[in-house]
């Protein structure tokens, strides 16, 4: 099958502590994976280094067939605007902007025009079931509808993989089951490959693949 990521030999280092210890991996196309761990084993580390946030001291990254490494950090920023989406458990959305408002950002740093973003969001946030409340700001929203919300503004750019970090953390159990049947609905309609952070062993156990993190490297599966 074909691989959307690979990575080889990512070291990283904060001081004298070495978080991340030789870390190969390769993520399929369209793939649902995720990473467990305890506190401190590097899992958040290794999605900022794979997300293209921070640099390893050490190792190589492609994705999507593209060495990451090698481009500079104009290129990197469009090849992340393009590429790439994140949802975070905290959804980072802007509070003043409307939840259109911040699905459109993204698009409308890739070049879009304001007509074309606003199309896409509205299509999206509408496919999330969140049609009603395209005009309402985050503090008007439940924890799910903002995390709809910030998927969707991961999703605009059709972006060829999301990285989530403990995206259902702060949800309760019914937004939570409901958050990670959308995760596997979006792979299976528009191919996403998802690379996922995550705590709760009810999502991991729905992924295509698990993979556990100890002291900076993966066990043995």
């Amino acid at each position: 099958m074909e691989s959307i990521i690979t990575a080889k030999g990512i070291e990283k280092s904060f001081g004298s502590l070495k978080v991340l210890k030789g870390i190969d991996l390769d993520v399929a196309r369209s793939e649902v994976l995720s990473i467990m761990g305890a506190s401190g084993a590097g899992k958040s580390t290794l999605l900022q280094i794979l997300g293209t946030l921070s640099r390893p001291d050490a190792g190589t990254l492609s994705i999507d067939g593209i060495d990451v490494l090698r481009l500079d950090s104009r290129r990197l920023s469009l090849f992340r605007n393009m590429k790439v989406g994140f949802v975070f458990q905290a959804h980072h959305l802007l509070p003043e902007f409307t939840a259109e408002e911040n699905v459109m950002i993204p698009a409308l740093i890739s070049g879009k025009s304001a007509k074309e973003a606003r199309m896409q969001a509205d299509s999206i946030l509408g496919d999330l079931g969140l049609s009603e409340r395209l005009s309402h700001k985050p503090s008007e929203l439940s924890g799910g509808e903002q995390q709809r919300v910030a998927i969707a503004r991961a999703l605009i750019n059709h972006p060829s993989v999301i990285f989530a970090d403990e995206p259902s953390g702060n949800l309760d159990s019914v937004t939570k089951q409901e958050l990670h049947s959308l995760f596997f609905r979006l792979r299976d309609s528009l191919g996403q490959t998802f690379v996922i952070v995550t705590h709760d062993p009810e999502l991991a156990a729905l992924c295509d693949r698990s993979l556990f993190m100890r002291d900076g490297q993966f066990m043995e599966q």
